[in-house]
């Protein structure tokens, strides 16, 4: 059978970018259709506008500290509609930048919408049908936002944050995971009044413990109204902004609220259920170690298979689907020991277990400090580093490892390095330290705080 193409890619963001590419610079044809902007969710409303906000915020306490040292420094309100001029020209830049990577590869671009009809024919919005060897789901994910609030439609979400027409000067954040840590980081480095509501016990479900508690305390001594076991019971729209009732019965007024409550496969009406694709509870297309999923001809990558939502590991994904579909070379790509971070301030980067999940699975030592670094002791500034190390007792590897302090993302793809390699805590004691740096600490953890049996 004939088919319009070899590979035909739905999402132009980074996973389906990464595969569509490899695979027409190899010779075939190839096409992907992407309804929005090229580049997906890190590159347009994710990963790079949010770190491009991360950079902004920082300054202010920058300059707080540089007064503390000694320079004549103050600092005014921050020019929102500046940055936000800057911001879009830069994601323009990079949108220009995937498009012409892809057209100079070979990639045939259908900016518009693609559905699956079959295992080898996609709907566009305009009403062609195109055929494929090869189908590829590579639309990422969503937003989610409970649709049982009362006044939930009024709310925003991290995709239309970067499109505030003004600085909010009272905002309300909704979730506890990294994006809502992170923007309430944001918002109060911007110099906006922050409250955040978290229904659970602790934010950032899912990581250490003992660096979610950290991360916190941190959070709240910037300023941050933190309010855990909290949520949502109402929105309205007043007067005076949006009036929020809250499920411990207190009541206030924001110009946003923000919810960032978690993210879904952005799979609804892409008809794959139609076609016999098999989908997971919370919509994910389910996939084989090889991103196949039970239609032989239909491949999916990145978010919208819900396994590792990072960007760096749908590009993983995506090389391995090249290689095993295209090259005859079956690769499986590899979900263990992924580092990663969260940029609040300070970041916190992590890789491998965390103690919880290590003391569940054998007997450990845990090294951990906290302290207040040098920087920070010398004007009296009481935010709190913390660098900590899991090993397992019979091996010796080093089986996690957490950092919150600034820099924990740069420093923790270096860690990562060492425990993808399997490195022991001998081989960590063994490394002569770099003084004086707060990052030496990683090296100089001499006795176990907890051990477990």
């Amino acid at each position: 059978m004939d088919f319009d193409y070899d590979l035909f890619v739905i999402g132009g963001g980074s996973g389906g970018v990464r595969a569509a590419r490899l695979t027409a610079a190899d010779g075939h044809k190839v096409a992907m259709a992407e309804e929005f902007r090229m580049g997906g969710t890190c590159v347009i409303r994710g990963c790079v506008p949010k770190k491009l906000m991360v950079f902004a915020s920082g300054y202010s306490e920058a300059i707080a500290e540089a007064k503390a040292y000694g320079w004549d420094a103050s600092v005014g309100d921050f020019d929102w509609s500046k940055f936000q001029g800057k911001l879009s020209a830069e994601l323009s830049r990079l949108e220009s930048i995937y498009t012409r990577n892809a057209e100079n590869a070979g990639v045939e671009i259908l900016h518009q919408r693609a559905t699956v009809k079959d295992a080898h024919t996609v709907v566009l919005a305009d009403g062609t049908e195109k055929s494929a060897k090869h189908i590829l789901i590579a639309v990422g994910g969503t937003p989610f936002v409970p649709d049982t609030v009362p006044g939930h439609e009024l709310a925003i979400t991290s995709n239309e944050v970067f499109d505030l027409k003004t600085l909010p000067k009272r905002i309300l954040i909704v979730g506890g995971g990294y994006i809502a840590c992170e923007f309430a980081c944001i918002f109060k480095g911007l110099g906006s009044e922050v409250t955040q509501y978290y229904r659970g016990a602790q934010i950032l479900r899912g990581f250490d413990d003992e660096a979610r508690g950290h991360i916190s305390e941190l959070i709240s001594e910037q300023g941050v109204n933190l309010r855990v076991g909290t949520d949502v019971e109402r929105i309205e729209q007043r007067d005076d902004g949006l009036w929020v009732k809250a499920s411990d019965g207190s009541e206030g007024d924001f110009d946003v609220v923000l919810y960032a409550t978690g993210r879904k496969p952005h799979t609804q009406g892409l008809g794959l259920e139609a076609v016999g694709v098999e989908m997971g509870r919370s919509g994910e297309v389910v996939v084989d170690d090889y991103s196949q999923t039970n239609i032989p001809s239909i491949y999916a990558v990145g978010d919208v298979t819900d396994r590792i939502q990072l960007t760096p590991v749908a590009i993983r994904e995506a090389v391995a689907f090249h290689e095993t579909v295209f090259k005859g070379n079956p690769m499986k790509p590899d979900h263990a020991l992924v580092a990663s971070a969260i940029f609040t301030q300070p970041e916190y980067g992590s890789v491998g277990l965390t103690e919880e999940q290590a003391r569940d699975q054998e007997p450990i030592e845990v090294y951990c400090a906290a302290f207040r670094p040098m920087q920070n002791a010398f004007i009296e500034k009481n935010h709190r580093v913390m660098y900590k190390l899991i090993v397992s007792k019979e091996t010796r590897k080093v089986l996690g490892c957490h950092i919150v302090a600034p820099g924990a993302g740069e420093v923790i793809q270096l860690a990562g390095v060492a425990v993808k390699m399997g490195a022991t805590k001998e081989d960590f004691d063994a490394t002569v330290a770099v003084h004086p740096t707060m990052a030496e600490e990683i090296v100089l953890l001499k006795t176990p705080v907890r051990v477990t049996d």
